[in-house]
């Protein structure tokens, strides 16, 4: 086949223990997802479903990376997430099933221009310009879920110029992983290749031109990032 102009390159992240990409078709996220985070946003998490927004898949920035400080904002935070890596897809996946559709997980950090967010919604606008900017979702090497099974628990962190500003645990998250695929492919037809960052704990904050951030997930992996 040959098209008009030249095919965009496949967005794609390497595997640990590996020299094979992961190729990456979207990126999911879950709004909301740690109790304290929902709490600090202003928000009361006992009376939320999960809800959920989408990130183009060309966003993403690799391990070993730097994070460009976008344009239009001066106000960027940091939100570090358990990210899961999907092999299989479906629509309507059983929760208990649900499993068995991942191929891994990785450390992911959503980007977002907080400042541009907040006033999309104050406007009742969509959140795109906020969330789904160029090089807004960070992620590490995907580590296979045959090389460390399924976390429910761990710890989650984030440094900045190693300073803590995010520390949880995964098992603070309010819907758990087989719930949100279980939720989610209600709403999409899943596809291999999907990833879904899961929520962030509370501490989200500014990230600067000149930092150093390092985000850590206990048993999944490691991310460090320059922000420029």
């Amino acid at each position: 086949m040959s098209y008009v102009i030249p095919a965009p390159e496949q967005p794609s992240l390497p595997v640990t223990s590996s020299d094979q990409m992961f190729p990456v078709h979207r990126i999911y996220c879950v709004g909301r997802n740690y109790a304290d985070h929902a709490r600090e946003m202003g928000h009361n998490p006992d009376q939320e479903p999960p809800f959920f927004f989408l990130k183009p898949a060309d966003v993403l920035v690799g391990p070993n990376e730097d994070f460009p400080y976008p344009g239009l904002s001066r106000d960027v935070h940091h939100e570090v997430e358990l990210v899961v890596a999907l092999a299989r897809g479906g629509g309507d996946i059983p929760e208990a099933s649900a499993l068995e559709h991942i191929y891994g997980y990785a450390v992911g950090i959503d980007m977002t221009r907080r400042d541009l967010q907040n006033e999309a919604k104050k406007l009742g606008r969509p959140w795109d310009s906020g969330k789904a900017f160029d090089f807004s979702a960070p992620c590490s090497a995907i580590k296979p879920a045959s090389a460390m099974g399924h976390p429910n628990n761990g710890r989650i962190q984030l440094k900045i110029d190693a300073e803590i500003r995010q520390e949880s645990d995964l098992d603070h998250m309010i819907w758990k992983v087989p719930q949100i695929i279980a939720k989610l492919s209600a709403l999409f037809t899943l596809r291999p290749g999907d990833l879904i960052f899961t929520g962030t704990p509370a501490g989200v904050g500014p990230v600067n031109p000149g930092e150093h951030i390092q985000a850590e997930i206990a048993g999944v992996g490691e991310l460090a990032l320059f922000c420029r």
